[in-house]
């Protein structure tokens, strides 16, 4: 699962340049993640350790030394320093650093952004590495490294330890991937994805949800037994946009005593304001209680005035007929309330209109060769630019089926700037690069695919 780059909310490995680099590591022991958790920092990335790493790794290039003295130090990995405390022991090995000089280098590491101070040490540390004849490139890079261990140094130590949780994580979400993704939910807005990605990311997985419902639901996600055996996840009124942990836990009080009857006895005994009853009914949250969507959000207006009756009386007036939703409209209500829906997947309705426009699944697009010329399109759910990128813009589109990374160039960003930081629903044109099982569609245009009815808005989750 991890040498697949399928972490969707696995703690550390979980990000998209992660994602990208487990299925070149392929990592087969605990010290393999460990090395997984640092070599996607800037650091290596800026000082051009990673590719030697992975060459060397791969068995493409023989592993070397830059001097018999350092193979003590770069063992571990390969002969590249990966590592804040390889770093140190480089200055203090190859240059000739006393143990002051060394912790005085790390400070400076750490303050090299305010102070400038790790510019003082270039050249010692040049000098000394060539005098004892270590090639000036090496020597080079691994002053780059150690600017870019400025922006997040990692020591090993400290890679370790999120190593362990990592693979705690991953070990959770591979053999109980219910408990896991409940937890999951319930822990946002930490990590990279939403939860409708995480939803749908989980069903993929075989996770069997419920909706909101008041006759079920607490305020988190909870587990809930299926049959014969297993357990599916409950998704909670925290995900109800408008609706407070206080008016939930009315809910769960009221029925704690004696189960919900029907909507009326629902709405007398929870006494909730108009607006937070609105909220539940577009939700969906009385389904249990009966009744469609529209039928529920007349009810509930009514139900109200008689909330404080102490002997209701049943109304005499007849209720207007209403059209039941559409599976397409109920994912739609879904998103607007709860900004997920466990109904499916937005782009579902708009399958067939899609592949009438020639464009693939992206699971389809993940079968596809390299150089393929491909346009897709999908939802947008996360945009990054790293400040190691150079300009690059890299973009997650998503549909029914899963993924596609994208990537835009500095001069296609520019071009469509505009489009690639407002789509909601995006389309591509480009190159397919697949290697190492990992595939990226290099972006050549952008464009807006024409639809009778455009999905509802999906907030993307973006970082720099």
């Amino acid at each position: 699962m991890i040498s697949r780059g399928d972490t969707v909310g696995v703690f550390q490995i979980e990000s998209r340049a992660q994602m990208a680099m487990l299925p070149r590591l392929k990592p087969r022991t605990f010290y393999d993640l460990v090395i997984e958790v640092s070599i996607v920092r800037p650091g290596p990335i800026t000082g051009g350790m990673v590719h030697p790493y992975l060459r060397r790794r791969n068995g493409e290039e023989p592993v070397s030394y830059p001097h018999p003295s350092l193979e003590s130090v770069l063992t571990k990995t390969l002969g590249v320093p990966l590592f804040q405390e390889q770093v140190m022991r480089l200055a203090v090995v190859a240059a000739d650093y006393t143990p002051g000089e060394a912790d005085q280098l790390r400070r400076d590491m750490a303050a090299w952004r305010k102070s400038g101070r790790i510019e003082q040490h270039r050249e010692r540390l040049l000098t000394r590495m060539v005098a004892k004849g270590i090639p000036r490139q090496f020597a080079e890079r691994v002053f780059d490294q150690i600017r870019g261990f400025g922006e997040y140094g990692f020591p090993e130590s400290h890679a370790a330890s999120f190593a362990l949780i990592s693979y705690a994580a991953a070990y959770l979400k591979c053999h109980y991937p219910a408990a896991f993704t409940c937890a999951l939910l319930n822990a946002l807005p930490m990590g990279f994805y939403s939860a409708a990605t995480i939803v749908d990311d989980a069903k993929r997985h075989g996770v069997v949800f419920h909706p909101v419902d008041v006759s079920h639901s607490q305020w988190e996600c909870t587990l809930e037994p299926l049959a014969p055996h297993g357990f599916g996840v409950r998704m909670g009124l925290r995900f109800v946009k408008g609706f407070g942990r206080d008016e939930s836990e009315r809910i769960v009080t009221a029925r704690r005593h004696e189960k919900f009857t029907s909507l009326g006895d629902c709405v007398r005994r929870i006494n909730l304001k108009c607006d937070s009853l609105t909220a539940l009914a577009e939700a969906g949250a009385f389904a249990s209680l009966g009744g469609s969507r529209r039928t529920v959000l007349w009810q509930v207006q009514a139900a109200k005035h008689i909330t404080h009756d102490s002997l209701p009386l049943p109304s005499r007036e007849s209720l207007p007929s209403f059209s039941p939703l559409t599976q397409s409209e109920q994912v739609t209500w879904d998103y607007r309330r709860t900004a997920h829906s466990v109904r499916g997947h937005p782009l579902q309705a708009l399958r067939t209109e899609l592949r009438g426009l020639g464009l693939p699944t992206a699971r389809l697009v993940q079968t596809l060769p390299n150089g393929a010329a491909v346009r897709y399109a999908g939802l947008v759910i996360s945009r990054q630019r790293p400040s190691t990128a150079k300009g690059v813009v890299f973009m997650t589109l998503e549909d029914e089926s899963g993924f596609v990374n994208v990537v835009l160039w500095a001069a296609v960003y520019a071009r469509y700037k505009v489009l690639a930081k407002t789509a909601t629903l995006l389309g591509v044109t480009g190159r397919l690069q697949s290697q190492d099982g990992v595939v990226h569609l290099v972006a050549q245009r952008l464009w807006i695919p024409q639809v009778r009815n455009a999905p509802v808005s999906v907030r993307s989750r973006d970082f720099h």
